[in-house]
Parts: structure tokens; C-alpha cells; sequence
């Protein structure tokens, strides 16, 4: 399709469930106000790991967002996070859900799905408890016979289906009645963002009229915390959880592992129109590459990072002068809050310094999976009020650093165009363009 008959991608939608919130508003003044979501860890004792804290989503009750729970009961915690999200984002955008009746006009063969989700957690409980009994500690030798007879008798199959990444999609699915396009993917740090890009494509190329778009994930369990302390790529500062997550300062050690969804009800213009439904933002550009480098760390000097937002900027014929505020990425690591300044100062050039970047990480940590589309709503939101959400527990900045990070107070600004970044382990880039709707 040329560039003169793409379609006009817009949100009427969106939902969430966060650290800091339930539902957009609550997320969104806590952003603002640099209310933490980071705590010690409760979901498992975490006593003796390396990271004792995480930023958790406490107080999640599905019913206050579905009346039919029982098809869900059985989802990950990462499934119902979304279901919850997707039911406010319908709710938004005028879309029946938990129906088989639908009054609201869309063809479900028409509307999709596609998550950035994350792999449910394991039954740990159960699963350790095998593992402990099939040990032969003088030997040194597992009894995988009595850990398989362990295993079989006590785990659910249920909740071991449930480790597969499709679960929380095929659960949106059920909620909407969504027989259209259907999607998964798992490209680490920087799926959510992938889903709504490629989401925005599915749109644009006419096989849907409205998906589904974002993502779940949770993986604050033993294997996930262990695993990324061994990469150390977490914060050990169990001293101070709430400050932990510093994007961009001179003092941090690692980003705060967190939890969560984000659904955006995506459709083409001409669809939100005939609904007569309200549009809350465009999307124009998106930028997709790999680094091509190596398994976790990004390129030195952020070839994928650049090479994904002169991507998106082309998709959305927009110069980057215009561009009026970037979320970043921005994981409170050393290696990519690094790198990505590096990337900003190599598409923005001399612009870079007075184009403002913030990373909402420092109040909800980091949402794995589900971050991209969690931090793409916070742009919507940005938007909305003219408002940059602050870059927080940003008091000692990096000497090397120096664009303008919007440190631990919002700030009102003429928003009209904003770029998205997500940079996932793996050398995954993805990166969106959000801009104000005018008919």
C-alpha cells in the first residue's frame, strides 16, 4: 500500500493495570506526583535473593471489572491484569464485551487481538517442592522419576497451560467475542510496543477494523527474579525500594522488576467515525530493527536504536524537529539509559538537547512485557493535559547524560507529537509515534 492510502490509525480506548493504578486516572496522577509503586516483595519470600522488593500490583480484585470471572479464574496473573485492562478500554471505546450478542455494530470477524505477553509463571509452590524430593544430594544427581511422580500427582494442568505466552491473548479473546486477526509475540522489554505497531499495520493493510492492542506480563517469581539478578540487570538497593528505580542518574545500579497490562482499543479512522466514538490520539509512525549483536546487551554505539526511530519518523513523514517530547525506554540500568541517549543524539543531532525525554519507570518500575503500552498510554495521557510526566528519583543526574530528563516534577508543555521507545533485551527495538487527532 502506498504512502498516499494508508489508513488513518486512531485510539478510542485504553485501559490498565499497574504498580500505581487500576484504572488510567489513578496511574496517571500517580505518574504526576511520583507516587511509587515499589515495595518489598510479597508475591514470594524473596528474603535471601540478591533484590528483595518489586514493584507489584497489590489489591487486584478481577470482579470489580467483569461480572464473569469463572472463565478467567484460572489465568496467570498476567491474563487477568489484561482482561481487567481490555474491559476498561472497551468500556471506553463503546465495545461490548462478555456477550454473545453484541449491540455495538463491529463485525467480530473484524477485530483483533495482538499482546506483548509474557510466559505465565511456573506452579512454584509444587514445582520446587519435586525438584527438592528428586534430589539426591550425596550423589549429586536428580530422580527425574520421582520428580515426574511428584509433579504429575500435584500440578494443575490448568495453571501449566497457562505458562504459554498466547494464554492472555486467547483470554481477551473470550472476554470480546474477537475472531479476527489474533497475535502473540514475546520480544522481551519491547513487545507491547511491538503489538500495538504491528497492530497499527494489521489496520492499515484492511484485514481488521479494530484490534485489541498491548500487553501482560509478570515474572516476579523465583526463576524470574534469580534470572535477572544473574544477569545483574536488577537494583539491589533493598535499603531504599522506593527510589531504587533512577532512570538516567549517576547512582543507579538496575532497574525494579514490575508486573501489569495495558490494552488500546486500536481502529482506522473511518471505524471510529461511523461508531461516533471518541478519539483520543493518532498513531502515524512505526520503527522495527534488531542489533544483531548480542543476547542481552545493546549495541555499543545504538545502531538498532537509531536505525527503529528513523524508521518510525519515516513511516510517519514527520521531521524530527517536530517532535515535542520522547518517552524513553529509559530502565534505570547503566548500559541503556546509556545507549539510549546515544541513540536520541544520533537521529535529533544538535536538537537533542532541547527536545525533552522522561522515563515513567521511576514510579512503576519496570512492566517487562507489558511496559510499552503502558508508557504509550502515558504519552495519550500526556496529550490530553499538555503535561510531560517526570523522570523521578533523578537527584544526582550523570555527568555524561545531559539531554533534558524532566527530573521529579511534570512539566506543561504544547504537546502535539511524541515518540514512544521501547529497547528490549536481545537487540529489539520498537518504537511508535503518537500524535494529536485533527479531523
Amino acid at each position: 500500500m502506498s504512502d498516499t492510502q494508508k489508513k488513518r490509525i486512531v485510539i478510542t480506548g485504553m485501559g490498565i493495570v499497574s504498580p500505581i493504578g487500576h484504572d488510567i486516572e489513578t496511574a496517571w496522577q500517580a505518574m504526576l506526583s511520583g507516587k511509587s509503586g515499589v515495595a518489598p516483595t510479597t508475591i514470594f519470600d524473596a528474603s535471601t535473593m540478591p533484590t528483595q522488593f518489586s514493584a507489584e500490583v497489590k489489591n487486584f480484585d478481577l470482579s470489580r471489572f467483569i461480572q464473569n470471572t469463572d472463565k478467567h479464574a484460572q489465568g496467570n496473573r498476567g491474563s487477568q491484569f489484561v482482561v481487567a485492562a481490555t474491559a476498561q478500554a472497551c468500556k471506553q471505546a463503546k465495545i461490548d464485551t462478555e456477550t454473545t450478542t453484541p449491540t455495538d455494530s463491529i463485525d467480530r470477524t473484524r477485530l483483533g487481538v495482538y499482546l506483548g505477553a509474557g510466559e505465565g509463571s511456573v506452579d512454584n509452590d509444587v514445582f520446587f517442592k519435586a525438584l527438592a524430593q528428586a534430589w539426591n544430594p550425596e550423589e549429586r544427581t536428580m530422580d527425574w522419576a520421582t520428580w515426574a511422580k511428584v509433579a504429575f500427582g500435584q500440578m494443575t494442568p490448568s495453571h501449566e497451560l497457562e505458562q504459554e505466552p498466547n494464554m492472555p491473548a486467547s483470554h481477551v479473546a473470550m472476554l470480546t467475542g474477537a475472531r479476527g486477526p489474533t497475535r502473540s509475540c514475546l520480544t522481551a522489554c519491547a513487545a507491547s510496543t511491538q503489538a500495538v505497531g504491528e497492530a497499527m499495520s494489521i489496520l492499515r493493510s484492511g484485514d481488521a477494523d479494530v484490534m485489541i492492542a498491548g500487553g501482560a506480563h509478570s515474572m516476579i517469581h523465583p526463576l524470574g527474579v534469580m534470572g535477572f539478578n544473574r544477569l545483574t540487570a536488577l537494583s539491589t538497593r533493598n535499603e531504599s525500594p522506593e527510589t531504587a528505580s533512577r532512570p538516567f542518574s549517576g547512582s543507579r545500579d538496575g532497574f525494579v522488576i514490575g508486573e501489569g497490562a495495558a490494552a488500546l482499543i486500536l481502529e482506522t479512522l473511518e471505524s471510529a467515525q461511523k461508531r461516533g466514538v471518541t478519539i483520543l490520539g493518532e498513531l502515524v509512525g512505526y520503527g522495527s530493527t534488531a542489533d544483531a549483536f548480542r543476547v542481552t546487551d545493546m549495541h555499543d554505539e545504538a545502531r538498532g536504536a537509531i536505525a527503529a526511530l528513523q524508521a518510525a519518523l519515516q513511516d510517519a513523514k514527520i521531521d524530527k524537529e517536530d517532535i515535542d517530547y520522547i518517552n524513553a525506554h529509559g530502565t534505570s540500568t547503566l548500559e541503556n539509559d546509556s545507549i539510549e541517549t546515544l541513540a536520541v543524539k544520533g537521529v535529533f543531532g544538535p536538537d537533542a538537547g532541547s527536545t525533552p525525554v522522561s522515563s515513567v519507570k521511576g514510579t512503576m518500575g519496570h512492566l517487562i512485557g507489558a511496559a510499552g503500552a503502558a508508557e504509550l498510554i502515558s504519552c495519550v495521557m500526556a496529550l490530553r493535559d499538555n503535561t510531560i510526566p517526570p523522570t523521578m528519583n533523578l537527584h544526582d543526574p550523570d555527568p555524561i547524560l545531559d539531554l533534558d530528563y524532566v527530573p521529579n516534577a511534570p512539566r506543561q508543555a504544547d504537546l502535539n507529537i511524541i515518540i514512544n521507545e521501547s529497547f528490549g533485551f536481545g537487540g529489539q527495538n520498537n518504537v511508535v509515534i503518537l500524535k494529536r487527532f485533527e479531523a
